[in-house]
């Protein structure tokens, strides 16, 4: 019971093949009280997912590009729940003109798009959850790496790619408050999400070939252990890191040759 009693919001929660709606279930079963969020057309959707979980979630409307409505959420949460102990941001997107082999053709305001909602975001509710965190708190972003380019994922692999940097900057203003701030870089996994990329399908043959551990992109849960890992006190000396939970293809280059 790594989080018992602690109080940990999460964004994100789409259907129950998210990472975020695995995190939310191993953090239940690990002990936390979970809040959630949702936005727009999502919001019920995130309200029917979480019901499978349990029936006492509260499901709080939480626009991201509305930092009034962020504003109102965190203090709907202190209101009803006091202080959090750990946060989950798991949201990005980009418009599909900034995908799918787009990248020279990509206006900027379609890029700036993809980076706001994927990247600045974490900056965002980090700002507005900060009055009400609890001393040790961690913040938990969802990543995926970019030190190499893949093709079609485009502007929101840049857009990664700032999160990651965001990460380490936060990691350097926060923690003077004892708060940590790191992100998890998953593998591909069939998500809602990742059904919007293109070329999705081929890259989860290139990853299964190179994971020396091998890798199932049905299987979120690999990925949520390691964000609770990040959200308990085990990870207390540990803050501005990018933990990959990709069965270790970050570490290997090229093609793996055959035995």
């Amino acid at each position: 019971m790594i989080l018992k009693n602690k109080n940990i919001l999460i964004t994100g929660i789409l259907t129950d093949k998210s990472i975020a709606y695995v995190s939310a279930q191993v953090a239940i079963e690990n002990g936390a009280n979970i809040i959630a969020t949702g936005f727009g057309k999502g919001l019920r959707i995130t309200e029917r997912a979480v019901k499978r979980l349990s029936e006492e979630i509260k499901v709080l409307p939480m626009d991201i590009e509305n930092i009034d409505e962020v504003k109102n959420t965190v203090n709907q949460i202190e209101k009803e729940f006091g202080r959090l102990d750990g946060v989950l941001h798991a949201i990005a997107f980009s418009p599909t003109e900034a995908m799918g082999g787009n990248f020279l053709n990509t206006s900027v305001e379609d890029a700036v798009k993809s980076f706001e909602v994927s990247a600045f975001s974490l900056k965002t509710l980090s700002s507005a959850v900060m009055p009400i965190l609890n001393p040790k708190a961690s913040i938990v972003a969802l990543d995926f790496d970019n030190s190499q380019a893949w093709p079609g994922y485009d502007w929101q692999g840049v857009a990664k790619s700032s999160l990651q940097s965001i990460v380490r900057y936060l990691a350097y203003y926060l923690g003077k408050d004892g708060v940590r701030v790191n992100a998890v870089a998953s593998g591909p996994l069939s998500t809602t999400a990742a059904k919007n990329i293109p070329g999705f399908s081929a890259m989860n043959e290139e990853w299964n070939n190179r994971a020396p551990l091998g890798w199932d992109v049905t299987n979120p849960t690999p990925v949520a252990k390691v964000v609770n890992f990040l959200l308990s006190d085990f990870s207390e000396a540990v803050t501005g890191e990018i933990i990959h939970a990709d069965g270790g293809v970050h570490a290997i280059g090229g093609t793996m040759l055959p035995n």
